[in-house]
Order: C-alpha cells, then sequence, then structure tokens
C-alpha cells in the first residue's frame, strides 16, 4: 500500500472550475471518505488520482512518486465503481481472474487461481466461483465487482459509490464486509460517497465537499463535534442538525447570526416553552418534532414517551454551535 498526496491540485472543463485548489494526504492503510452531495466533484478528483482526468495544475504524489504524467496502469490504482462492471458471459472465477491476466501484471496461473481463491473467501462468495455473473444477486454482484479490484496488489484501491444502487439491508451488510477487509488487508483506500453512514462507519478519515473545494478533512467524530461551518455540520447527523436564528436563546457569541443544534443536544424540561407537533417512534428512538416561535426543530426523546402532538416541553440548547451570517463557525 502507499500514501496518496495532493497538493493545490486544480482541474477546470472549460469555464467550470471543477476541482479548486484541492490539497489532502491520504496515509498509507487509510480508509478516507470524500462526503458531499451530487456536483460536489468527488468522482472528479477520484479520476484525477487515477489518471482517468489529467489536473490543469498542482501535484499528485503516490508512494512518494510525482504520477501526473503516469498512465492509469502505470499509477497501479484499482477501482471500483457504481455500476457492477461484469463481464456477463463469464463466470465469477472468471471474472475475478481477468485482471490478473493482462499484458502488464502477466501473473502466473497458479498465482491468479490462489488470489482468486483467497478473495473469494474474503468475500463469501467461494461457492459461486463457477456461477455465471448473470446468476448472481445485486448484493453478489456487487461483491464480484469488488472483488475484482482487491485481487489485485495495488498502491490504492479507489470505490466510487459502489453501494449506493443496492438496498438498504445489502449496504449495511457490504459496509461491514469492507471495513473488515480493509482492516485485514491492512490497504489504502479512498471512498466516494453522499451517505453520511458509510462515512461515519467507515471512515478512519472525512473530507467533506462542497463544488470543487475541500472544506474539512478531519476523523468522522472531529466533522461531527467540531465541524467549521453549518455546510459541514449538516452533512452529518440523523436527524440533521437543527439551524435556528442565535436569538432565539440567551448566550450567543458576538457576531452569530445562527445556532446549530443536534437534536441530542437540546435539553428538556427547563428553557423556553415549544409546542409538540409530531412524535416518530422509531424502535430504538423516539424523535420529538417541535415548534418555537414558529421555528421547526427535531429533537430526541425517551422510547416510550407519553407526549402528543399539542403538548408543551420546555427545551434549552447544551453544547450548541454557532456560526454568522456566511455560514462559518463562530468560536
Amino acid at each position: 500500500m502507499a500514501e496518496v498526496i495532493l497538493r493545490d491540485v486544480t482541474k477546470a472543463f472549460g469555464a467550470t472550475l471543477a476541482v479548486d485548489r484541492l490539497s489532502m494526504t491520504i496515509e498509507d492503510g487509510g480508509f478516507v471518505v470524500l462526503l458531499g452531495p451530487t456536483g460536489a466533484d468527488k468522482t472528479t478528483t477520484l479520476r484525477l488520482i487515477s489518471g482517468l482526468e489529467r489536473p490543469d495544475g498542482g501535484e499528485i504524489r503516490i508512494d512518494g512518486r510525482a504520477v501526473i504524467d503516469e498512465t492509469p496502469a502505470q499509477r497501479d490504482v484499482a477501482m471500483v465503481f457504481q455500476q457492477y462492471s461484469l463481464y456477463p458471459h463469464m463466470t465469477v472465477r472468471e471474472n475475478l481472474a481477468f485482471p490478473l491476466r493482462s499484458p502488464i501484471l502477466r501473473t502466473p496461473e497458479d498465482r491468479i487461481e490462489q488470489k482468486v481463491r483467497e478473495v473469494a473467501e474474503v468475500l463469501r462468495i467461494s461457492g459461486k466461483l463457477n456461477n455465471r455473473a448473470t446468476a448472481l444477486s445485486g448484493g453478489e454482484m456487487q461483491r464480484v465487482s469488488i472483488g475484482r479490484a482487491l485481487v489485485r496488489d495495488p498502491a490504492i484501491y479507489l470505490m466510487d459509490e459502489p453501494l449506493s444502487s443496492l438496498d438498504a439491508k445489502l449496504r449495511g451488510e457490504l459496509r461491514l464486509e469492507l471495513k473488515r477487509i480493509h482492516a485485514g488487508l491492512g490497504a489504502t483506500l479512498l471512498y466516494v460517497t453522499h451517505d453520511q453512514v458509510e462515512a461515519m462507519t467507515m471512515a478512519t478519515r472525512v473530507g467533506v465537499m462542497d463544488e470543487g473545494r475541500l472544506v474539512q478533512f478531519g476523523s468522522p467524530r472531529e466533522i461531527y463535534e467540531d465541524p467549521v461551518s453549518l455546510y459541514v455540520a449538516g452533512r452529518l447527523g440523523l436527524p440533521r442538525i437543527n439551524a435556528l436564528p442565535a436569538d432565539l436563546f440567551a448566550g450567543a457569541p458576538s457576531g452569530a447570526s445562527t445556532i446549530g443544534l443536534r437534536p441530542e443536544h437540546i435539553q428538556q424540561g427547563e428553557g423556553r416553552p415549544s409546542t409538540v407537533t409530531r412524535v416518530e417512534h422509531l424502535g430504538d428512538q423516539t424523535r420529538l418534532h417541535l415548534t418555537l416561535d414558529g421555528h421547526a426543530l427535531v429533537t430526541l426523546t425517551e422510547v416510550h414517551t407519553k407526549l402528543e402532538p399539542g403538548d408543551t416541553v420546555n427545551i434549552q440548547p447544551r453544547s450548541a454551535l454557532y456560526f454568522d451570517a456566511a455560514g462559518n463557525r463562530t468560536r
């Protein structure tokens, strides 16, 4: 595996600036997730690292080596796409073996068979090796797609929203699989997603992107607890952070325009009276929808609460986050 370094990487498509002076270090063996909405140019960043796109400026280094003038094959990266990208006429065994039979790798047949067996065991698809790709379920096909990358020993694995087309149950299963695989292989992995659950549960570091800019880079806990802006605060957390006028509660610092309250940071029992508008019983938690001076907010309450719409609840902030008019954090 290898460390990957980006320094002031810039990419434009015509008059549109896609990646804006992006600098980031992916540590050797790290699991880095790029998080952001559609249009944040997460995939463009992935393609720049892989060599599928060439930057207009800046530097990309893999394992200490400048790679901008290298082809994707020379960079020694393995990429997993959102779509399965399998050969339907081939068996699972043949699909897994295909990357190892490239003229560049020239892997001996006995080594190919060994790697295919090892990866099949890791992905728990050993019993499917002789099945054609068209006979697999969606989750099995994505496992094979991931396996086509894992059979190699690249400098870095690049994954572009590989779980987004699966149902919730399969996404949950494969999140655990990927984290287990990463721990077992000690691989360097860069993973692109818009799903905050994937970022929180899998990453060692999260990079939050906004219109081609890396706006914050840190551990999932750091991003969640100490966001640099309201935009970053809104990328992590379910239910989403409540963004309210700063003067709704006393104690706002000078220059604050917005108070950000995570649902778990709203204390009940004292403070200002609010009205219950809806109670959501979700089994393991209960969400309480409130209004305060015409502003809607969501908090968490006792699982078996007796509260009903129309009831009054006194609330006050705890561990509040404050932001200025531009959305930047006010300390």
